[in-house]
């Protein structure tokens, strides 16, 4: 194991996984999102499990979504329940978006027929329904029966990729595979007729701001040929984590929100596809921020953008702190790694 893959696991070994209900999924939510053009509404489900089997072999330097996991396997029995108490709250949304603690179609987190029972009640339900999984879980054989069950829905995986570089994956993120095993998992669900999403990780740690900025374009305009829908996440700062350890020695910094911007302004000129951003934390010292000042009204317009994907929700954003953000992308060239944002800390 390499020495950045190590440090990820050494957070895992004093981890306590707090006494949680295994009948109960994690959360439950409503949302806007788009189908078809349209802005319509999307019910989110993040059932509880066992974990991200990553996670608990080493895991990424940036996600501390083992935090809600079980760290033990959960049954069959309680993943239904999970699911059923879920739907309860479900109100004809015409999405359905399934998350769990890492890959909906690893047989270690959703044992198989689970995974398959859990799919033909939500073929019932939504016109599309969206998981997320590693590309080792996407196979022939899972797909083909998959793609059985689902019929005339719309199905869609969201995969992890993060970056198109290797070396950054392996090195500052800890991912654990490759951009060719993402290649032959998109086409595999291409193969199906199912739509792809890829998330892309703005500002991993080890990468100034510009770094990370120039490395998520590279990245889209790679992922092209491949993805349906660009997902941006900027890096917001986990519990026990390699990013939190880094950000309480003052050796990190989240995203600017101007970063975001400069990329959701280029997007549309190097991909097709859908590019949207959920900003988790936006506007916190644990998330994508700017100033103080102008987080919000940058906020709406990222959210406005991502939605109606119209360049018009990024014009007339200003703010005396975009000038700063600009001198950072210039001055990190002459430092060692990202600078810090002293103005907002509050130790």
């Amino acid at each position: 194991m390499n020495e950045i893959a190590s440090f990820c696991q050494s957070f895992k070994k004093d981890f306590t996984p707090r006494v949680q209900d295994a009948r109960q999924p994690i959360r439950c939510w409503s949302e806007k999102d788009v189908l078809n053009g349209k802005v319509v509404d999307a019910y989110v489900i993040i059932l509880r499990t066992r974990g991200c089997s990553w996670a608990m072999a080493s895991g990424c330097t940036m996600c501390g979504y083992f935090n809600d996991s079980m760290f033990t396997a959960v049954s069959e029995e309680d993943l239904r329940s999970q699911f059923k108490k879920a739907m309860q709250n479900y109100k004809g949304e015409r999405i359905i978006k399934l998350f769990t603690s890492g890959s909906f179609l690893d047989p270690h987190e959703i044992p198989i027929l689970v995974q398959y029972e859990i799919l033909s009640a939500l073929t019932e339900q939504a016109e599309k329904i969206s998981v997320e999984s590693r590309p080792e879980y996407v196979t022939e054989k899972m797909l083909a029966v998959v793609q059985k069950i689902m019929s005339s829905k719309v199905f869609e995986i969201g995969i992890g990729l993060e970056t198109s570089n290797d070396l950054v994956r392996e090195k500052a993120i800890n991912k654990g595979f490759t951009f060719h095993d993402y290649k032959k998992a998109a086409t595999l669900l291409k193969k199906h007729k199912m739509n792809v999403k890829t998330y892309v990780l703005m500002k991993p740690p080890f990468l100034t701001e510009k770094e990370s900025l120039d490395d998520c374009i590279r990245t889209t305009k790679a992922i092209a040929p491949y993805t349906d829908l660009v997902s941006l996440n900027p890096t917001n700062v986990q519990r026990h984590t390699v990013v939190e350890y880094l950000w309480k020695r003052n050796q990190y910094r989240p995203p600017w929100l101007w970063s975001i911007v400069e990329f959701l302004q280029q997007s549309k000129n190097i991909a097709d596809a859908f590019v949207k951003c959920d900003v988790v934390g936006g506007g916190s010292m644990r998330g994508a921020h700017n100033c103080g000042t102008c987080d919000r009204k940058v906020l709406n317009a990222i959210e406005d953008f991502s939605l109606s994907q119209k360049q018009d929700a990024l014009n007339n954003l200003t703010c005396d702190c975009k000038e700063k953000w600009h001198d950072q992308l210039d001055l990190e060239n002459l430092s060692f790694g990202s600078l810090v944002d002293f103005s907002r800390w509050k130790p």
